[in-house]
């Protein structure tokens, strides 16, 4: 019979960081992995996996863009479940087969031209409302504009569309797509749009489409950010200062803005970053402007 352990197991032995409630399961420290540590309560998306101090560490940003280091292995919950990060075992190969497709893709998801240069610029334009939304479409479709020889010009705002167009002065060989942010029914944007449509002997020439975004900052997808949705702002407060203030970041000055749009422009790599809505407006408008004419 074997001897009774008066004090039973050792209370030492074991993975003292593995969670409660059920056995962890191996999950991928992937970048924008979204875990919480069990002992702290730490939520935040996954930054990076890197070997500091001879252990590997993950490094997880919160909401408020804050980041901190924990120890690669168990400790995270997932939608309350436990978890065990990994290393990315495939991170290299995964790395190896993104430079790959990154040759022979832009980040619009076109097929690439290599070596090939920028044609001089068409008469055709898009126009956008702001530096902002000029920003975002150099980065995901600048590769494709540039070899169609279109150019992205700002309106700063569409209050005087009507009167941009008309200066614009479309026509064959020389038409012109234009984005316009919050397009959605009833709002003063529907009406600006409405009457720019209604100007006589323009359809041939000129497209106006936009998307629902109260911004173009809201086209980005909130998971690329560690976020499930962006923060609902109340009416009469500044959207982008509302949202700067939601997530606690910093917002009392016009550089603290625009530090914010580039922090949530960097988290955006390709197309798959932003939302269906935006894109398929800029595509269409992409066509419309590098359409042959006759």
């Amino acid at each position: 019979m074997p001897p009774i352990d008066r004090y039973g197991s050792d209370v030492l032995s074991g993975d003292w960081r593995a969670p409660k409630g059920g056995r962890s399961v191996d999950v991928a420290a992937e970048p924008g992995l979204v875990v919480e540590e069990v002992e702290t309560g730490w939520v935040g998306a996954v930054v990076r996996v890197e070997k500091a101090g001879g252990m590997h560490v993950v490094h997880l940003e919160d909401r408020r863009g804050r980041t901190k280091a924990f120890p690669l292995g168990p400790g995270f919950l997932i939608d309350g479940k436990p978890v065990a990060l990994t290393r990315p075992v495939a991170a290299a190969a995964t790395a190896l087969a993104a430079a790959r497709q990154a040759q022979s893709r832009t980040a619009s998801g076109s097929v690439a031209v290599h070596d090939a240069r920028a044609k001089v610029a068409s008469g055709s334009r898009i126009y956008v409302e702001g530096r902002h939304d000029a920003e975002l479409v150099e980065k995901v479709w600048g590769d494709d504009l540039r070899i169609e020889g279109v150019v992205v010009e700002m309106m700063d705002g569409v209050d005087d569309l009507a009167g941009i167009i008309a200066q614009f002065q479309p026509g064959p060989g020389r038409r012109l797509g234009v984005l316009v942010d919050h397009l959605v029914p009833g709002t003063k944007e529907s009406r600006i749009v409405e009457q720019a449509r209604s100007l006589p002997g323009l359809a041939d020439h000129v497209l106006v489409l936009g998307h629902p975004f109260v911004d173009v900052w809201q086209s980005v997808r909130p998971e690329r950010l560690g976020w499930q949705q962006w923060p609902v702002i109340p009416r009469g407060t500044s959207w982008k200062h509302g949202i700067c203030a939601a997530l606690g970041w910093p917002h009392a000055s016009q550089a603290d803005i625009a530090l914010a749009w580039k922090r949530i422009l960097g988290r955006v790599r390709t197309y798959a970053d932003l939302e269906p809505a935006l894109l398929a407006s800029v595509e269409e408008l992409i066509d419309f402007v590098t359409a042959p004419t006759t």
